[in-house]
């Protein structure tokens, strides 16, 4: 069995909430061998537009689940975040029974298989369609950011002038700028 962790923000997690994700979660065991091991982490937050959010984490061996989804309602927020990781789910799968007939590979132990029609639909080959190489330049992340947008891009990777260590900004969805430092 999955255990369930909810915490809300901006909202009160009524048993009635809590219960519905518990049972829409549940849905996604028939994928898996063994969830006893393994904590969903449910994070439920109200906007003061009124928009409810969920966020939904659950590690598994070899495989970190997650998903978020927004919408007016919170019922509804969490039905379209439970089709995403099962969608998820299903391509992953789809993705380790090509590998394990191509290389023996064993992966994650999953449940029944899934059927030839839904393995099709959810078939979608990672290609990397261009390879670029670039030059880190030592600089600062305000400087990075500077590079970013004059470059027009989402994300930007640059040799920190202090840690001498490859680092990473983006512009989150917010509109705000994330920092990813790689560890040494």
């Amino acid at each position: 069995m999955l255990k369930v962790n909810v915490r809300g923000e901006n909202i009160e997690v009524t048993a009635a909430l809590r219960d519905y994700v518990e049972k829409k979660l549940a849905k996604l065991e028939k994928y898996f061998e063994d969830t006893s091991n393994s904590t969903a982490h449910v994070n439920l937050k109200v906007y003061s537009d009124k928009n409810a959010k969920v966020e939904v984490t659950i590690p598994l061996p070899y495989l970190v689940l997650r998903a978020e989804e927004t919408s007016p309602d919170m019922y509804a927020s969490i039905d379209l975040v439970t089709d995403k990781l099962e969608r998820q789910i299903r391509k992953h799968k789809t993705k380790i029974n090509r590998k394990s007939r191509e290389k023996g590979y064993k992966g994650l132990e999953f449940a029944s298989p899934v059927s030839e029609k839904d393995e099709s639909k959810d078939d979608d080959d990672i290609q990397i369609v261009r390879t670029k190489n670039i030059a880190l330049k030592p600089m600062d992340s305000e400087e990075a950011v500077l590079q970013m947008e004059m470059l027009g891009h989402n994300f930007f990777i640059y040799e920190d002038a202090e840690s001498q260590g490859v680092n990473i900004v983006y512009r989150r969805r917010d509109g705000r700028y994330g920092l990813i430092e790689a560890g040494q």
